[in-house]
């Protein structure tokens, strides 16, 4: 069985916030996915920082790492872009860093989806000092930002279409 976990925080008063865009992006996905008998969308149900004690008990052998997609957050990416990774570090995002300690394995398919705003010329609108990161984070997306997700997820689900089928190296040259 294939796994799409999505990382957010449990709670209405974190539904629309930057911090929850991998269960924003994740419930676009799953309306819309071809293989959706083949998969299981996991919303852990614990704050981001525990996510690994829900994903660990899913992943029961190598096979079922490597069938593990984890959606998630990036502050380092404008809004409206992704980027797929595998065997990386957590990058400081700590819902990623609770799951590849309680796997003791970073060898598994990341789907970063950017969330901070751009300037006209291209650069990123990143705040800066942890309380204003932590602000921005819980803040809510706006309408419009909102919009570009939407778009995005199109992307996100042909993207994860090919991973499954065609493997994450093709979907990596392909859409990053």
């Amino acid at each position: 069985m294939k796994l799409i976990v999505g990382l957010g925080n449990p709670g209405e008063e974190y539904e629309n916030s930057r911090h929850n865009t991998g269960f924003i992006v994740l419930g676009m996905v799953e309306k819309k996915l071809d293989l959706k008998d083949k998969v299981k969308f996991v919303y852990p149900d614990k704050f981001m920082n525990n996510s690994g004690k829900v994903v660990a008990p899913l992943i029961k052998s190598k096979k079922d790492l490597k069938d593990l997609i984890v959606i998630y957050d990036d502050i380092d990416l404008p809004i409206g872009r992704m980027k797929i990774s595998y065997d990386k570090s957590s990058g400081g995002h700590n819902g990623l860093e609770s799951i590849i300690k309680k796997l003791k394995s970073r060898e598994f398919v990341r789907i970063r989806i950017g969330i901070s705003p751009e300037t006209p010329g291209g650069k990123l609108k990143k705040p800066k000092g942890e309380k204003d990161v932590l602000k921005f984070l819980l803040g809510e997306f706006k309408d419009k930002e909102l919009n570009e997700l939407k778009k995005l997820s199109k992307k996100v689900n042909e993207a994860i279409e090919v991973i499954f089928i065609e493997g994450k190296d093709k979907a990596m040259s392909l859409y990053n």
